[in-house]
């Protein structure tokens, strides 16, 4: 162990346990954390309490930990009744993201929403240090330093502290942990059953990351500084490659059913195929019309760039790249628009494999062509992406007063909130649920009438799924006109109540907008 302990040490180019330099080190790193988990904290505390969290999806994900932390499975009715899958809908038919279990226990302690914003924000910050560890290794402490820092600042980590809370809170630490350890593996002062547990964990974030392993196993099956990887690189490699994918297809096609899900409920391919086997030959057929679908509409384009930009070009020669691009694959050849941009939380998933893809990269270059100037070109580039990108994301906005000065709205919003009492079921207006969801049963305001006992409606700012501001009015109409009674309204929020209805939960969602 003393020996093992030492070759880490010595491979890793740093100072031993214990030393000052290490000690140095970790207390930067701390700092560094504490800095981001109070900067993405902030940030999703202040849209909560300015009335711009929303229904869909931070009740759905609170609604679910909620129900973990009283031993029960992940049960969601806001999702289960909105997309017509009933009232005791499990977020593991929706997507299997078991490690949101970790959670539970935090609800015990303070039962809230802002309980999952704040874990958020200090999962996020956590990937700080095992990819400043797998930066280090591979071109030294500057470039670690760098690599963190713009991480921390990344547009895409912006993006998922900006749009409530996700799965994806888990995907950047795990990423990097699993980075980190096949970083170590291929140097040789790494032990298989870490990554391949790592692996394993990181499948517990979502079912799709399977793809992402793929791209991992062949990583394990390239060569390393002109070394052939041995049995076991090649037999865990193979692993990766073939069962990440079979992973994420029995996810889909098993556990989502058997949890009240639909195994076609994502399929957004239908242009290429109505199978993900036609999907395939489709693209393996047909690249011109492939490649067409990629790169139209521009947004598309847009955010790719911009991704190959949080890595800078280095990443295109490292073949940690191939860890990117299934997931990257499955969102742009799809017909799902929400899908394609630089907002919500998609692309969070994907800035580790990205910055570890450019170190990586730069790497590579450095031993063709060896020059201290390219890690310091390398970090250069990073951090000025990331700085420049600052204002005009999330971030950009703390240092903009508008966005912490309370409104009449706001006011109002709470008002009408407060209107409801305690355990009612109750159809809010997306950005009224996240604040009752603690004291009440939240359904979401939709297109489809629930009948609730009680519905707090907006008729004046769109709110998510109706067509229009004038679909929201003419619901208040209709339930009027079923009996609903007016007992509060201020600035355009409307609160309603029948207390003789009988909830319909089991009604179908409407159909898309025109």
């Amino acid at each position: 162990m003393t020996r093992q302990r030492s070759a880490i040490a010595t491979d890793d180019g740093v100072a031993p346990v214990g030393s000052g330099g290490e000690r140095r080190h970790a207390v930067a790193l701390t700092a560094l954390m504490l800095v981001a988990s109070l900067l993405y904290a902030t940030v999703s505390l202040n849209r909560f309490r300015t009335w711009r969290a929303s229904t869909y999806d931070l009740v759905i994900f609170d609604q679910a930990v909620r129900s973990y932390a009283h031993g029960r499975l992940p049960l969601a009715i806001v999702k289960g009744v909105h997309n017509g899958f009933g009232p005791d809908f499990s977020v593991l038919g929706d997507h299997v993201s078991p490690v949101l279990m970790i959670l539970a226990p935090l609800y015990l302690v303070y039962d809230d929403p802002r309980t999952l914003l704040v874990a958020q924000a200090v999962l996020l910050a956590c990937a700080i240090a095992p990819l400043w560890r797998f930066t280090r290794r591979e071109m030294g402490v500057t470039a670690a330093y760098g690599a963190a820092t713009a991480y921390a600042l990344s547009w895409p980590v912006a993006g998922a502290v900006s749009f409530d809370f996700h799965e994806v809170a888990f995907a950047p630490l795990l990423l990097a942990v699993l980075f980190d350890q096949l970083s170590m593996l291929r140097h040789g002062i790494g032990r298989r059953w870490r990554l391949a547990l790592a692996a394993g964990a990181v499948l517990c974030v979502k079912e799709d990351l399977g793809l992402a392993l793929a791209g991992v196993g062949l990583c394990l099956l390239l060569s390393y500084r002109g070394q052939r990887p041995g049995r076991g690189d090649l037999l865990l490699g193979l692993a990766c490659l073939l069962g990440g994918p079979a992973y994420t297809a029995f996810a889909t096609q098993v556990i989502i059913p058997a949890f009240g899900g639909r195994a076609d409920y994502y399929w957004s391919y239908d242009h290429l195929g109505p199978t993900v086997p036609a999907a395939l030959w489709h693209v393996v057929s047909q690249p011109v019309d492939v490649w067409d679908i990629v790169t139209h509409p521009t947004t598309k384009i847009d955010t790719m760039l911009l991704l190959l930009a949080v890595g800078a070009p280095t990443l295109l020669v490292s073949p940690y790249l191939a860890v990117t691009l299934p997931l990257l694959a499955e969102r742009m050849l799809s017909e799902s628009p929400g899908w394609w941009g630089t907002g919500a939380q998609y692309n969070a998933f994907l800035v580790i494999p990205l910055l570890c893809a450019g170190v990586d990269g730069a790497a590579r270059i450095a031993r063709r062509w060896p020059s201290r100037r390219i890690a310091a070109v390398w970090t250069v580039t990073v951090v000025t992406v990331a700085g420049a990108a600052l204002p005009n994301f999330a971030f950009g906005e703390l240092f903009r007063t508008s966005t912490w000065r309370q409104t009449e709205d706001m006011r109002a919003a709470a008002h009408a909130a407060a209107q409801i009492p305690d355990g009612a079921l109750v159809e809010t207006a997306s950005s009224i649920g996240p604040h009752l969801t603690s004291r009440t049963q939240v359904l979401l305001w939709d297109r489809t009438p629930r009948w609730a006992p009680w519905v707090v409606a907006d008729v004046a700012r769109p709110q998510f799924p109706f067509c229009s501001i004038d679909d929201q009015r003419a619901r208040v109409e209709l339930l009027r006109s079923h009996g609903y009674r007016i007992v509060f309204q201020e600035k355009d929020f409307v609160v309603l109540h029948d207390p003789s209805v009988v909830p319909e939960l089991f009604a179908p969602p409407a159909p898309p907008c025109a």
